[in-house]
């Protein structure tokens, strides 16, 4: 299989050497970020510049596990400015490497966008193989970066057999995280990876895989059908205090022709401001409208609250209960069920099976 980089250029598989040829395979992705970035001589900040190769190269150890590696440089860029066709683009060179045979895969990216990458992915994947997300918070150029360990706890993680059916994980700082639940709760720190509400998944020590508990609720194959569409736009609205409205207003005074659904992040359990009720109900009546929780962990509730607002007056509204689901990954599921076509009662019954675990 070959895949091609951003400039349209065939990218070129290297197979590592390895302790053990019969040992597991596992396909290493590359598409940038600070684990592969270098300084400018000129000004001392940092970009993605290094390959696949070279991270590989950066990592004591490696051919010691006895794994089979193949790398490929996809793209070169900083998380941030990663979109859903690179993505897809990524799924597509993963489901090959699936069907030829490969035991996991390893996806070295920048950290901005990971638990936003990894939900897609594991929305997606349908293999049993594993699909281990990982980058750094230091670039190489800083005192102790932290990118050769994590890719080399990615790599443990992938060749891990006790990973299959577990969908696509994060790994960062040794500890494995489920998609659906990781999150990057700081903006520097090597431990900035968690899972609130349920902890990690498990630990990376000593070359293996520990697992703190069984594997996670997957929300792979509940998605079907290829993109019928590419011009699919979700916005997201943050609830703040004091939010009078206005935005929603504007939307629906002429924006809405050019946005396809909304995710509305609201207080708590789902509430919003008296005010928003009106402009919310008559955008629920012409595209979908998610309801989400900004506090970042915990689900929307259904009928715990009655005042105008709340969760229960929102959903009798025609909003679309998001479950526990963040509202960045709510969003990006939203327009997944879009491109592919479905209608109001397909994305409904989807946000009911994928909004809650379990």
């Amino acid at each position: 299989m070959k895949a091609m980089n951003e400039n349209g250029n065939e990218a070129i598989d290297v197979v590592a050497e390895s302790a053990d040829r019969r040992g597991p395979s596992v396909a290493v992705f590359t598409l940038g970020g600070t684990i592969a970035m270098t300084a400018d001589p000129a000004t001392g900040a940092v970009r993605p510049a290094l390959s696949a190769r070279q991270l590989l190269d950066s990592v004591p150890g490696l051919t010691e596990l006895g794994v089979s590696l193949s790398v490929r440089d996809i793209r070169n860029l900083p998380g941030a400015s990663l979109s859903l066709a690179d993505l897809d683009a990524l799924h597509a060179a993963i489901e090959a490497e699936a069907s030829g045979g490969a035991d996991g895969v390893v996806v070295v990216q920048g950290t901005d966008t990971i638990e936003e990458t990894a939900f897609y992915l594991d929305l997606l994947h349908r293999s049993a193989i594993p699909v281990v997300v990982t980058g750094a918070l230091r670039n190489p150029t800083q005192p102790g970066p932290d990118g050769p360990a994590n890719l080399y706890a990615a790599v443990v993680t992938a060749s891990c057999p006790r990973l299959r059916g577990a969908g696509c994980v994060v790994v960062l700082g040794d500890e494995i995280h489920a998609a659906r639940t990781v999150a990057k709760g700081h903006s520097t720190s090597p431990a900035a990876f968690t899972s609130p509400g349920s902890g990690p998944l498990g630990l990376v020590a000593e070359g293996q895989v520990w697992l703190h508990h069984g594997l996670p609720y997957r929300t792979a194959g509940r998605l079907t059908g290829d993109v019928v569409r590419d011009d699919v736009r979700v916005l997201l609205h943050t609830v703040t205090l004091g939010d009078d409205g206005l935005w929603l207003e504007l939307l629906l005074d002429g924006a809405v022709e050019r946005c396809h659904g909304l995710v509305v992040a609201g207080f708590g359990v789902g509430h919003v401001p008296e005010r928003l009720v009106a402009p919310l109900e008559r955008l629920a009546a012409r595209i979908p409208v998610v309801l989400t929780s900004r506090t970042g962990a915990g689900p929307v509730l259904a009928a715990t609250y009655g005042f105008p607002g709340s969760e229960r007056d929102l959903l009798s509204r025609g909003l679309i209960r998001g479950g526990d689901l963040t509202p960045h990954k709510a969003r990006l599921l939203l327009h997944r069920l879009l491109a592919t076509g479905s209608q109001l009662p397909q994305i409904t019954a989807a946000f009911e099976a994928i909004g809650r675990r379990g």
